[in-house]
């Protein structure tokens, strides 16, 4: 069964240099707030063409320590994407803010500025950009339409969890916002061997609220002068591992777009995948656009290509969150997608024989017309 990721291929290409930064971080003595951290730090700034990167332990903190640097708290309202796995909401839910659901555009899946608008009201104080399955959303457009709305004060927080090197000309994902978020699960583009996060920003205010925030809200040491801080750190170890795995994150994404490439030609009639174009996107996940998920599903996997569905509830349907306090328009593109998704493998370490057998499992797809006719 070829499967849908297989992070310890990627470890296997990069062992010998991983083992040997990780080793030197053990020599080191220095296991939380050292160089490997400091300079994962410098170098994925630079990378990303922003002042301040500041490591924390997950994608999730990242995410409600954004929020909480921007301004928002209990009783606030934060616009964002119905489809993308619950963690903006995750972040709402324990800052006491309320999860406002806009709908998305389709082929990228990524929120729909327009609708965005839509959504305002006074209480809104952030909008979360999701770039769901590697594609790089809407930022610059929502923001034009926000100014014009009268609401420049709304931040907008950039989640880049899927999207490590996406880029739009010479700008990356988690420089278009006011602020970003990352993760470095060990499945992502650019994943650690535990868990990690980031958040990104070119603003030297909220880069101070994030340092405080992060850190129990210390300045200095045991004098608290922000609420709300909590311990959010990453270990040596981890910072190692991304310093390493950084240097070779544009080739995988290449790799990876190969492969969504691949696919794409290999579709058959009625189907099409989530996925911007050019650099815009970095493959995180191939996710599939069914006539019919069920019949695909069966196919595929009967053909030897495990599939999965990312994500298969949308926020507001999720059991313990309906009787919580949101607001939503009608979702109509996302309730449409979320019944028709499929995800395949897709990263950069799948052999050209595996790639070869995924495109045609997807050849044999039986086409919509095919399909129709079944239901009938």
């Amino acid at each position: 069964m070829i499967q849908i990721n297989e992070p310890a291929r990627e470890y296997a290409a990069l062992a010998s240099s991983i083992e040997a930064a990780v080793l030197a971080s053990l020599r080191s003595g220095r296991w939380l707030f050292g160089e490997a951290t400091e300079g994962f730090a410098r170098d994925f700034a630079r990378y990303l063409d922003v002042t301040h990167v500041l490591p924390v332990a997950n994608g999730t903190d990242a995410l409600e320590l954004a929020l909480r640097a921007v301004g928002v708290g209990a009783g606030d309202e934060v616009v964002t994407a119905a489809n993308a796995g619950g963690y903006t909401s995750i972040a709402c839910r324990v800052i006491g803010a309320t999860p406002v659901y806009a709908d998305i555009l389709m082929p990228t899946m990524t929120l729909d500025p327009n609708d965005v608008v839509a959504r305002l009201s006074d209480q809104v104080k952030a909008v979360v950009v999701t770039h769901l399955y590697g594609n790089l959303g809407e930022v610059d457009g929502l923001r034009v339409l926000l100014d014009a709305a009268g609401r420049a004060d709304i931040a907008i927080v950039e989640d880049c969890a899927q999207a490590h090197g996406a880029r739009m000309g010479e700008r990356l994902a988690g420089s278009l916002g006011d602020i970003a978020t990352f993760s470095f699960y060990p499945s992502k583009n650019l994943g650690a061997l535990g868990d990690g996060g980031a958040v990104a920003t070119a603003r030297d205010d909220l880069a101070h609220r994030i340092r405080l925030l992060r850190q129990y809200g210390w300045e200095p040491r045991y004098h608290n002068v922000a609420a709300y801080g909590r311990n959010s750190r990453i270990d040596e170890v981890q910072a190692a591992v991304l310093r390493i795995k950084l240097q070779h994150l544009d080739a995988m994404n290449c790799a990876r777009r190969a492969i969504l490439q691949a696919y794409r030609d290999a579709l058959p009639e009625g189907y099409r995948l989530c996925v911007a174009e050019g650099e815009a996107t970095v493959g995180h996940l191939a996710v599939l656009l069914c006539p019919n998920r069920e019949t695909a599903q069966v196919h595929l996997n009967r053909m030897g290509v495990q599939t999965d569905i990312h994500y298969p509830t949308l926020d507001p349907d999720q059991p313990a969150w309906r009787d919580l306090p949101m607001r939503s328009g009608p979702l109509s593109t996302s309730r449409l997608a979320v019944d028709r998704i499929l995800t395949l493998p897709c990263f950069p370490h799948l052999t050209q024989a595996e790639i070869a057998r995924v495109c045609e499992a997807l050849h044999s797809l039986p086409s919509a017309s095919q399909t129709d006719a079944a239901a009938h």
